[in-house]
């Protein structure tokens, strides 16, 4: 019969071998695994995984890479994509589940950077302001032009024929 440190080692062994990882989180793993085992064992309650429970950002939302939640799997850039085809769950979804607020980005640190450091290199910010300043110039020509047909009922009488 195993004990519940050697079926803890197979667990985190079999995680092992689907995402790689270091020595400290094969550590935290394993007593992890170990720990609730032993409360299953003794017969103390284990939380649903359904229930919301806040969680430390710096267990699963590290600097290069996030950890899923529901599977374990770690190395993930972004968790969109893994999310949808994985566990068939959106964004919100997995924010409700786990009780992660809106303002935690699901993206790594590093690849958040990375993205706003190319969109401010090809100058979308530059850009993005210019296409707002001419929506607004177009926006106000239009009001300019329907208060001038507005004030003068000959201009209107010959938009209306299509004069």
């Amino acid at each position: 019969m195993s004990t519940l440190i050697e079926v803890a080692a197979a667990l985190v062994t079999s995680q092992m071998s689907r995402a790689p990882m270091s020595i400290d989180q094969i550590i935290s793993d394993i007593n992890k695994v170990h720990r609730g085992l032993t409360d299953l064992e003794s017969g103390k309650q284990i939380d649903a995984l359904g229930n919301a429970k806040p969680v430390s950002n710096k267990d699963y939302f590290l600097k290069n890479e996030i950890v899923c939640m529901v599977c374990g799997t770690r190395g993930f850039k972004t968790l969109g994509r893994h999310l949808s085809t994985a566990h068939n769950m959106t964004a919100a979804m997995y924010r409700k589940q786990f009780g992660i607020p809106r303002t935690q980005a699901l993206t790594s640190k590093t690849y958040s950077k990375a993205r706003r450091k190319s969109a401010l290199d090809r100058g979308l910010g530059d850009k993005l302001a210019q296409a707002r300043a001419i929506r607004m110039a177009d926006i106000e020509s239009k009001k300019l032009a329907a208060a001038v047909v507005d004030e003068c009922p000959i201009i209107e009488v010959a938009v209306e024929a299509g004069i």
